[in-house]
């Protein structure tokens, strides 16, 4: 699985012995239970009849959420003709930066979930670019 991550352009050996380690080589059934695994996901808040967001959960694998934001940066210097990217690229048009910011977390779950079903079903993520073996 390392070496399979590692032929990702923008993956490194450590990003990659990480990610195996810390989520990937354990058995997860779903995408969503991958993303709550490494703290992707929103926190919830209800109060009475208000339902809101209070950001970034705080539960989850702390080394993964931190490594996969580090990525997600990293991901949009050397793979900007992914899918990922120009969906990041499409909706941050705007150059606020707290909308770059809370969109960087949105992307680094989707590509956490991508190199997870990459790993698992061989299905490499949509215009990344590999290194040759």
């Amino acid at each position: 699985m390392v070496r399979l991550l590692a032929q990702i352009i923008g993956v490194g050996i450590e990003t990659a012995d990480m990610l195996v380690r810390e989520v990937l080589s354990r058995n997860l059934r779903d995408r969503r239970a991958v993303a709550r695994h490494a703290g992707l996901t929103g926190a919830p808040d209800e109060s009475g009849s208000k339902r809101r967001e209070k950001g970034l959960a705080r539960a989850g694998n702390a080394r993964v959420r931190r490594g996969m934001i580090q990525l997600a940066w990293r991901f949009l210097m050397f793979q900007k003709e992914s899918a990922l990217v120009q969906w990041y690229r499409a909706r941050t048009t705007d150059g606020r930066r707290g909308t770059r910011k809370s969109l960087i977390v949105a992307m680094a779950r989707k590509l956490l979930i991508e190199l997870w079903r990459f790993v698992t079903t061989g299905q490499a993520p949509a215009g990344v670019e590999m290194r040759s073996a």
